[in-house]
């Protein structure tokens, strides 16, 4: 698996391309998320020059693009699964034109109309993965087999988060035997209590590459995402990713045109190239994360298919939960409880 290149194209920035120059396509989306392969065959094939720009936060991508105006504009971004039924419903994507996109038949049934958004008028999936727990080997003594296990008092002052409020909260609802996408407050309230008693033993949170800090050794366990530690794994064979008993966080990204999008024929284009077969099996071979792409799954490598980190199995999948919209309201408690946490108080 090579490494991706992006460090150039966020050097790039917004501000070198026309709002009058068709052939630049301005796309916002995760760190070491797209092959820099996908980005030059992509330009080489139509001759539109994208400009990558990155965030490590859903929220940080809502705010951004919400403050945004036309002349700044992104023309695509990847949101995680409830951020799109937020901003559809917020009015700030415009809808997908399927006459444009070629290859929408290719997705799993499974992943596509789903109550994020029904239809996809507003949306296309993109990759979708798991969060679950990271274990270093070599330096962790004895089984980790589920969430609840990072309270161990042997791994104080070692474990890593996610520096994800509904991820980290949605592990302290489960542990207590909650949905991670509770509304209600005291239920909420407990798992900020219950996570409060972890931070002791929490070592830094990362969601900008939640690997690294198993890789310079930081952390022994805590939480990542699943191609993040196929990522990890290449340089660390120790590293083991765990489906905790309790159930893994599941997560779709999908790629949305931001309503003020300066150019939507290539965010168009874009989608479609990704939804090529081939292209969808590059892209899960080189970053770890599952497509939804069902004539992609033929072309993939064997090792990288039968990977469970990447492809869970049915019974790595029970209990798994989608994070859902959970409204503005309950929203506000989890930031208030975040903060303290946070903050240590």
């Amino acid at each position: 698996m090579k490494k991706l290149a992006l460090a150039g194209m966020l050097a790039i920035g917004l501000t070198g391309c026309s709002s009058e120059d068709p052939q630049v396509l301005n796309l916002y989306n995760w760190s070491e998320y797209m092959p820099q392969e996908v980005l030059d065959r992509f330009t080489e094939e139509t001759g539109i020059q994208v400009v990558y720009t990155t965030y490590d936060s859903n929220e940080a991508m809502y705010a951004r693009l919400k403050l945004l105006d036309e002349s700044a504009a992104y023309d695509l971004a990847v949101p995680s699964t409830y951020y799109v039924s937020k901003m559809r419903q917020e009015d700030l994507l415009m809808p997908i034109d399927r006459s444009k996109i070629e290859g929408f038949g290719n997705l799993d049934d499974d992943l596509v109309n789903l109550d994020i958004d029904p239809d996809n008028q507003y949306s296309i999936p993109y990759l979708w993965g798991t969060t679950g727990i990271a274990v270093d080997t070599d330096d962790v003594e004895g089984e980790v087999t589920a969430w609840a296990d990072l309270w161990d008092e042997r791994f104080q002052g070692r474990v890593m988060l996610t520096n994800d409020m509904r991820e980290v909260f949605h592990v302290g609802l489960r542990v207590l035997g909650y949905s991670g996408n509770s509304t209600d407050p005291q239920e909420i309230e407990e798992a900020y209590e219950k996570l409060a008693e972890l931070m002791p033993s929490v070592r830094t949170f990362n969601s900008d590459a939640p690997r690294m800090p198993y890789l310079e050794g930081e952390a022994d366990v805590g939480m990542i995402w699943n191609g993040e530690a196929v990522m990890g794994k290449e340089t660390m064979p120790s590293l083991e990713y765990v489906y905790p008993e309790e159930g893994i966080i599941a997560w779709l990204d999908s790629f949305v045109i931001p309503k003020n999008a300066r150019n939507p024929e290539a965010a168009h284009q874009f989608i479609s190239f990704v939804l090529q077969p081939e292209i969808a099996a590059l892209i899960s071979e080189d970053i770890g994360y599952a497509t939804p792409n069902q004539a992609a799954l033929e072309l993939l490598d064997e090792s990288v298919a039968n990977d469970r980190a990447s492809y869970p199995t049915d019974a790595d999948m029970e209990n798994a939960e989608f994070q859902a919209d959970i409204g503005d309201d309950a929203l506000q408690i989890y930031a208030k409880f975040w903060e303290m946490l946070k903050s240590g108080r």
